[in-house]
């Protein structure tokens, strides 16, 4: 099972409480108090920890998994939330179900949409 680091656009107490009750390991940007931090940031801390980011922030996050890419950087995997309207319930399905089914290593330079679980 894939460990999550959730973006400070993403955050929601439901959210994370319920991936809390399926097992799910799961920090966020308010707890390691990253609030500000910027995307590039983020993402670099999430790989150095070995977590997944998750994040609502399509286009910055699609762009730098892309120029990390093509610069021979590597990161733990990126999941982007393309409607942010999406109920928490169906958040927390969905990525209960994408983090048992990847792992680690599946997810290691990899860019994936939430909407494809939902």
């Amino acid at each position: 099972m894939i460990p999550l680091y959730l973006d400070e656009d993403s955050v929601r107490g439901s959210l994370v409480r319920g991936l809390r009750a399926n097992g799910i390991d799961v920090v966020t940007t308010v707890e390691l108090r990253r609030l500000g931090a910027d995307d590039e940031d983020q993402l670099r801390f999430a790989a150095s920890q070995g977590r997944t980011i998750y994040t609502a922030n399509v286009a910055d996050f699609h762009r730098l998994h892309t120029e990390w890419l093509r610069a021979g950087r590597h990161h733990a995997g990126i999941i982007v939330l393309s409607e942010q309207r999406t109920p928490i319930g169906a958040q927390v399905v969905a990525l209960v179900k994408l983090v048992s089914i990847h792992s680690p290593e599946t997810m290691r330079d990899h860019l994936e949409f939430l909407s494809k679980w939902l």
